[in-house]
């Protein structure tokens, strides 16, 4: 199985369908694929978002990581990883979710607000970390906390990216980056969708 830190590092923007139906969801994750994207996460305050969960794990290959999002407790932990979960994330930082999390072999990212909240993410093993919301903490954040926290801490913005502030989140210091409401949500055409995708893969990656 390709590894999930290993995906994030080569393909790190993180796709989130908040609202999906599992009726749609597989036709959404495909064409996000086809743009380039390699990771998905459901929340699971999204309709049947375990039902969802499971159906992309089912059908997609091991190429593209299925995540849930939202996870605030341990029951919530055991239901997304049951469900075929591989990366769990949340809003806030639960040290007991991490540990649960990582015990059950999947990858944790946390949401976190502030460098306290932050080593005690990394202390109970998370093994990235996701600055929520990324739009109020905006880039200096990102820059202030390199200097400070373990070398090599993967750092994803969340809330708040659009096309246009890719490139100084990347900049500052932002491993990746999680995408919600600017690129998808639940009205959106097809046409509408594929486009968006193609534009924040490539700005992505023209970024410096």
């Amino acid at each position: 199985m390709i590894s999930v830190l290993d995906t994030l590092t080569r393909h790190p923007l993180v796709a989130i369908l908040r609202g999906v139906q599992p009726t749609e969801v597989l036709t959404v994750a495909q064409l996000l694929a086809d743009a380039g994207f390699r990771a998905i996460e459901i929340p699971l305050n999204s309709p049947s978002a375990l039902q969802s969960i499971e159906i992309l794990a089912r059908s997609l290959d091991d190429s593209i990581v299925v995540g849930a999002g939202t996870v605030l407790s341990v029951t919530d932990a055991d239901s997304a990883a049951n469900a075929g979960a591989r990366l769990l994330l949340s809003p806030n930082q639960n040290s007991e979710v991490i540990r649960h999390t990582v015990a059950r072999g999947l990858v944790s990212m946390p949401g976190v607000a502030t460098p306290t909240e932050a080593f005690a993410a990394l202390s109970a093993g998370a093994h990235l970390l996701k600055l929520f919301p990324a739009d109020v903490l905006g880039p200096s954040s990102f820059k202030a906390w390199r200097a400070v926290l373990p070398v090599g801490t993967g750092l994803f913005g969340v809330g708040g990216i659009v096309v246009s502030n890719l490139a100084a989140f990347k900049s500052a210091g932002a491993m990746g980056v999680g995408i919600g409401s600017s690129l998808y949500t639940p009205d959106i055409s097809p046409a509408e969708q594929a486009q968006r995708a193609r534009q924040f893969q490539s700005s992505w990656r023209d970024a410096p």
